[in-house]
Parts: structure tokens; C-alpha cells; sequence
């Protein structure tokens, strides 16, 4: 029996020693640094996590010096301007929007990233010559914009009387009153995740009640009737087996004026509207990619992202130039650095987002098969004002690890982890369990100017955006750099 115990004792011996022979082998083939992370590497739930993270502090500060005060200052804010005031407005399916894609493909090749376009089918609504006229109590031209994917009316316009209602529930309790009208909805805004159902849904509602047309008060806090007027567009959906009418935003001015003038009784309200909208196949488009290869898992991704295609309104600065200016900065920092992280760092600059993702979701439907290789799905699209928090989703385990990897950005004042990460863009990956993150800003003046001819380059503030290129370049690297993917 002793032995059998010795020749069992001396055999493990000999594994053991043969193990480590290997592993040592193994390590001569590696550079140092990649030697060291092989034998440090250790599961997540044995790491201390707080401490790997706060290992990172020295280089968080390099990317943020770089984009606050060191060379890359401005840099997004010039690229942003250079881009929207070549390029203007962007729409799905249109010129100006392959025009775009051709220019970022460019110059991010440029700027020694690893580029490449993903063709993908987006709408194709096409706005045409559009007008409004108050004709009773009297003579008044109205700012229209007509809503995407509304149809136009019939050659010679449409001159109705008007039904001015408050919300839905007003229009259902005088829904004889709309039968040959143009409804108009005098909505107060709540918010806009709230208010945007009458934009998306105040066609077909009124016209399951006879109505011809509609005119929706524009969805936004905060209006200045100048001499141009400022009504705000956006996209509306047609609920299926309902008339379709055609329908358009007017200023919040011109909604509360008519709102008045119905409740004081007296001469009807007549407005004759014309729009020439109509909708074509569907064109052929890309989302953009730009990349940084993993060192160590290239098949593995972080993903950081914003929307390329805008309104065909004001310069789409914005919403959402900003957004996927910051993402290519990001990537531009981290190279500038000479920083190579474990994992890849994707840039996708998503096409026909204002359509409702529809270059995101085809993306998503070639990609899903490598669900288990997306880290972190990252998306700005509310706005690069100055940022107050990275907003995430995803288990308690990974937030535990987020709230170390904020932590890194005390420099710039924000720490701030916050939940639920929004996104038209990344919401297929976060709903099949991928952890997502959005960025957080002082947006309270976002949506004076969303989907309107205000959306432009006077919206944006450089210093601001260095700060929200720092905060999503080290949000992206660290965690693309970790020794163990995000846990879910």
C-alpha cells in the first residue's frame, strides 16, 4: 500500500513538473507583458476588482489630458463642424447621406483606423414641397414640417375645417366632430417619451375617426417663433388596415394659437394644406465601422457607437453628429496613445436610426451570432453637452465593476453611474442580455432643437465635447482592456 501511495506521489510530481515545463515553454514565445497577464489571470469572482481597475488610473489620465487639454483639444468639435457644414443634413435613403458615409469612411481611414462599410437597406420618404394656411378667423401662413413616412395630399391640397383637441382622450369624446376635418393635437409637453405618441400615433387615431389630415403640435419643450419658425419633424407610424392620411408638425405657437381661438367660439377654423410626400423603394446604405483589434481577443468587442444619418433639417449637429463624432474620437485617442487594448474597440456609425434603427437591427440580425463575444454595447444619442453620468445596463455583478471603472473619471467630475442605458441603436443587444451604457448629459436644452432647423453647429460647445470624448475613450478602453469580459 505505501507503495502504491509513492508511485501515485511521484507521478503527480511528474505532471505537475511537466505542466509548469510547458507553460514555461509557452512563455518564451510571448512578450513579457502578455507572459505576465497569462500566469495573473485569474477568474473574475477570485479578482479584486476595485484594485484591477484601479490600476488604470495613470493611463485615464493620459486619455483625459489628451482630449481636454492636450492635443486632440477641439478635435471632435473641428471634425464635427468640418463634417456637418460639407455635408448638412442627412436622411435616410437620400444624396446627402451616402455622400456622408463616403466622407467618414474616408477620413477615418485617414486617420489609421481599420475601416469598412456594411451595406444594409434603409426608407426612402421623401418630403417635396410642402405648405399650411390659416384661412379663418383669419389669413395666417402656418410653419409646417411633414412627418416621415406621412403621404401627401391629393394634387390640389386639402382644405378642411379644424378640430383642435388636447389629447386623445378629448379626440375620442368628440370623435363625430372629426369625420372631413384636420384634426389638430394641442398636446402640453409632459416629456418627450410621453408626448412623441401623439407624433407617432395622431394620424391613424384620427383618421379611425374621419378625420382627412393632421397637424401635430410639435414635440418639444421650448419654442422661439422667430421669422423662420421652428416646428420639429420626426417619424410616425401608420397602424395597419387604418386610411392613411397625411399629417405634419406645427409650431407649439401656431398649435396654442388655434387652441384659443377654438375655445372662443366665433368663425370656424379653415386651413388649407398641401404636401407633396411620398415614400420610394427602399436604397441601398451602410453603417460605417471603424476598428482597433484586440491584442489578445480580437474576436471579442466593445462596442461604442452613434447615429450617422439625421433629419433633412438643420445640419443634424446634434442629433446625432455628435454622438458618432465622440466615437470616432475615442478610437483617435486610444491610437494616439499607442494604446492596443485585449479586446476589440468597434466604432459603428449606424445608419436610418431616425427610421427607427433600421441599420442598427440589420446589423444586430448578421452580428447575433457572436452574441457571447459582444462585451459592451455603448451608444450617444441624447446630445454631447457637458456629460453628468454613464447610464448602464446590465447584471449586479457587472455594475459592481462599472462603478469602479466611473471612478476613473474624477478628473472631469464624473463618477456618476446611473441605470437603465438607452439606445434605439444597441436595444436588440441589451435585450438579449449584452451589458449596454449611454451617456448622460446636461440635455435640458436637448430637445429646443431635436428633429428642427435649429440643429446645428451653435448647439455645440467644444469643451464640452472633449469631455464627453475623454469619458466614453476610457469608459471604452478600460473596459475592452479588463482581464475578464463583463459577467452577465
Amino acid at each position: 500500500m505505501a507503495q502504491q501511495d509513492n508511485r501515485e506521489a511521484l507521478s503527480s510530481s511528474l505532471s505537475l513538473w511537466l505542466s509548469l515545463s510547458i507553460m514555461l515553454c509557452v512563455c518564451e514565445c510571448l512578450p513579457p507583458s502578455a507572459a505576465s497577464r497569462l500566469f495573473s489571470h485569474q477568474p473574475q469572482q477570485h479578482k479584486d476588482i476595485a484594485a484591477e481597475v484601479a490600476g488604470y488610473a495613470d493611463v485615464a489620465k493620459r486619455i483625459i489630458d489628451l482630449a481636454v487639454s492636450g492635443r486632440a483639444q477641439n478635435r471632435s468639435y473641428t471634425r464635427l463642424a468640418d463634417f456637418t457644414d460639407a455635408i448638412g443634413n442627412r436622411v435616410s435613403g437620400s444624396h446627402s447621406l451616402e455622400m456622408a458615409i463616403k466622407y467618414m469612411h474616408n477620413a477615418m481611414t485617414q486617420d489609421g483606423l481599420d475601416v469598412h462599410l456594411e451595406p444594409v437597406m434603409v426608407p426612402h420618404w421623401v418630403r417635396g414641397e410642402e405648405s399650411a394656411r390659416l384661412l379663418q378667423p383669419r389669413n395666417k401662413t402656418l410653419a409646417i414640417l411633414g412627418l416621415g413616412s406621412s403621404v401627401g395630399t391629393p394634387p390640389g391640397g386639402i382644405e378642411a375645417e379644424v378640430l383642435v383637441v388636447e389629447s386623445f382622450e378629448e379626440l375620442q369624446r368628440r370623435g363625430a366632430e372629426a369625420v372631413g376635418r384636420i384634426v389638430v393635437f394641442n398636446q402640453p409637453f409632459v416629456s418627450y417619451g410621453e408626448t412623441v405618441a401623439y407624433r407617432a400615433a395622431g394620424a391613424s387615431e384620427a383618421a379611425k375617426l374621419g378625420a382627412v389630415a393632421t397637424l401635430i403640435r410639435s414635440v418639444t419643450p421650448f419654442s422661439i417663433n422667430s421669422s423662420v419658425c421652428l416646428p420639429h419633424t420626426g417619424w410616425q407610424d401608420y397602424q395597419d388596415g387604418v386610411k392613411r392620411i397625411p399629417t405634419a408638425c406645427i409650431t407649439v405657437e401656431d398649435a396654442q394659437m388655434m387652441g384659443r381661438m377654438a375655445r372662443r367660439g366665433g368663425l370656424p377654423l379653415v386651413v388649407r394644406l398641401s404636401m407633396a410626400a411620398r415614400t420610394l423603394p427602399d436604397a441601398p446604405s451602410f453603417n460605417t465601422v471603424a476598428e482597433i483589434t484586440g491584442w489578445q481577443h480580437p474576436e471579442q468587442v466593445v462596442l461604442l457607437s452613434g447615429h450617422l444619418d439625421s433629419w433633412d433639417v438643420g445640419q443634424g449637429a446634434m442629433d446625432d453628429g455628435g454622438g458618432a463624432m465622440i466615437s470616432w474620437e475615442a478610437l483617435s485617442i486610444i491610437k494616439d496613445l499607442g494604446l492596443r487594448p485585449r479586446r476589440t474597440l468597434r466604432a459603428v456609425l449606424w445608419t436610418g436610426e431616425e427610421q427607427g434603427g433600421v441599420g442598427a437591427q440589420q446589423y444586430y440580425n448578421t452580428h447575433k451570432v457572436n452574441l457571447s463575444n459582444y462585451d459592451l454595447v455603448m451608444e450617444s444619442d441624447l446630445g454631447t453637452f457637458t456629460p453628468v453620468a454613464l447610464q448602464f445596463s446590465g447584471s449586479d455583478v457587472a455594475w459592481k465593476v462599472m462603478e469602479q471603472v466611473v471612478q476613473l473619471l474624477a478628473p472631469i467630475n464624473t463618477t456618476k453611474l446611473e441605470t437603465q442605458a438607452e439606445g434605439t441603436d444597441i436595444s436588440p443587444w441589451m435585450e438579449a442580455g449584452v451589458p449596454g451604457a449611454s451617456l448622460h448629459v446636461s440635455d435640458g436644452r436637448y430637445f429646443w432643437f431635436h428633429h428642427s432647423d435649429g440643429d446645428t453647429m451653435t448647439v455645440q460647445n467644444p469643451a464640452d465635447m472633449d469631455l464627453c470624448s475623454a469619458l466614453w475613450a476610457v469608459v471604452a478602453y478600460v473596459v475592452s482592456d479588463l482581464q475578464d469580459m463583463l459577467p452577465r
